[in-house]
């Protein structure tokens, strides 16, 4: 076996062709050794496959815009289908796997490499971490694994689009590649709620109780003692146990799901910003956006454009 990440000698920015043909492409790039990518566009109608065979444990992270793919466990025999407009995190300690790319009229798609040495720089011995329960996965023997699937946002297409837009001829190629891409990898990760290992019966229940109702109700959302009656608790023991899974106040659980609700609206750019501010919940079009880039670093204008 070989190592996928190991492929750059002189350089910090390699790119390879995998495919080439008229305006099609499937494109790999070596930001250093232990992130890649693929990039790939393809418009002919025909499949095209590759084998992934290597030493290396990794997270592999595929956003498809338009298309389809299929990613095959050789080990146990698995196919995960990975359907046009969303973005999978899979993890691999021990890969021999295949990616095939469906027939399509179009398949345009961003395949996202990162080996658990990279995950290692930024443990934080904490298991509720995302990071380190990525890390701690693919220490162990797991030929592959879906962690988490989500619908394209358009914050991270706006990341992609940067990531993308990276020349091997500019200055400081790989380092600001590397800044768009770890960018993208603290979106994404925000996005997968974890919970607590040491969680009592109880408190997994009422927590999982009170999110399910949020998750139905985050534009009115009910008051907290209506919630903590809906959860069978009183309102201190919901808010102690709320804070406890989810790192988070309730309120700030709302204001997450109101905001991540926007960051899909605006990938659809069919409302403006004051319809989108409306349709999750926020009566002032000023108040939503100066939310909205406390928590994404970005004005929803900025993404609205692309």
């Amino acid at each position: 076996m070989d190592s996928f990440f190991f492929n750059i000698t002189d350089t910090s920015y390699k790119v390879t062709y995998l495919y080439n043909h008229k305006n099609e492409f499937i494109k790999r790039v070596d930001i250093s050794n232990g992130i890649v990518f693929f990039n790939i566009f393809l418009e002919s109608n025909t499949e095209k496959k590759f084998h992934i065979n290597n030493l290396d444990r990794m997270v592999v992270i595929p956003v498809i815009k338009k298309g389809s793919l299929s990613l095959k466990d050789n080990i146990e025999a698995k196919v995960f289908e990975v359907k046009e407009n969303t973005i999978n995190i899979f993890t691999s300690s021990r890969q021999d796997l295949s990616i095939s790319i469906s027939k399509s009229q179009k398949n345009e798609m961003f395949v996202l490499f990162i080996a658990d040495f990279v995950l290692k720089r930024y443990l934080s011995s904490n298991q509720n971490e995302i990071i380190d329960f990525l890390y701690q996965n693919i220490q162990d023997e797991v030929s592959c694994e879906l962690i988490d699937a989500k619908p394209i946002d358009a914050l991270s297409l706006y990341i992609i689009d940067k990531i993308l837009g990276s020349k091997s001829d500019d200055l400081m190629a790989s380092i600001k590649c590397e800044h768009n891409i770890l960018e993208f990898m603290i979106h994404r990760f925000n996005l997968v709620d974890m919970l607590d290992e040491e969680l009592d019966d109880d408190e997994i229940c009422i927590s999982r109780s009170a999110k399910d109702i949020l998750l139905r109700s985050y534009i009115n959302p009910p008051s907290i003692g209506t919630l903590a009656h809906l959860c069978a608790t009183n309102e201190t023991k919901l808010k102690k146990i709320f804070k406890k899974v989810y790192n988070t106040t309730i309120y700030g659980y709302i204001q997450k799901l109101r905001l991540e609700k926007a960051n899909l609206l605006l990938k659809e750019q069919y409302l403006n910003i004051g319809q989108i501010a409306k349709e999750v919940g926020y009566k002032h079009q000023g108040h939503f956006s100066k939310l909205f880039f406390e928590n994404f670093g970005v004005y929803p204008k900025d993404l609205l454009k692309k």
